[in-house]
């Protein structure tokens, strides 16, 4: 018996290898909602290249290495006391072992007025990343957080 040329066989193991690679980087853009939600910054790392650049700017954020933006997110994000990061929409393009997306981000936003009540903000807009396949796994190696819209009582004073 000799090696099967059924090109169907090809065809059907590049789909299943594209779409583990998609699924793949689906679940790494969860894992970067539930890092953050559950306040485990450390799960960033299971997103990020340890080179990665991050650029948060539009949202009244930082850029910068991925380190630096790492514990901007940790010492930001608690002072909210309540939020969620939902995405939805994601587009994935593999290349070989590099990869693009962009995926729709939805934030409700918590805080505290000085009178003790508490008042909401939303923001919305996409994430756009480039990917790396690593010895890990797939991984951020670029972030450019578009705000699109934000809605409701923002806080006096912005933290950070």
């Amino acid at each position: 018996m000799g090696v099967s040329t059924d090109p169907w066989r090809s065809i059907v193991a590049s789909a299943v290898e594209q779409l583990a690679d998609r699924l793949e980087i689906e679940s790494a853009l969860s894992a970067y909602a539930w890092a953050l939600d559950s306040k485990s910054f450390d799960g960033l790392d299971e997103v990020f290249t340890p080179d990665a650049f991050l650029d948060y700017t539009t949202a009244g954020g930082i850029k910068g290495a991925y380190p630096e933006v790492k514990a901007w997110l940790a010492s930001v994000l608690p002072h909210f006391p309540a939020y969620q990061h939902l995405i939805s929409n994601v587009e994935v393009t593999i290349d070989g072992d590099t990869a693009t997306s962009r995926a729709a981000f939805y934030n409700p936003m918590g805080h505290d007025r000085a009178d003790g009540t508490r008042a909401y903000f939303h923001c919305g807009g996409e994430y756009r990343d480039r990917w790396r396949r690593t010895a890990d796994g797939w991984r951020i190696t670029d972030r450019f957080e578009q705000t699109v819209w934000m809605d409701g009582e923002l806080p006096a004073e912005m933290p950070g």
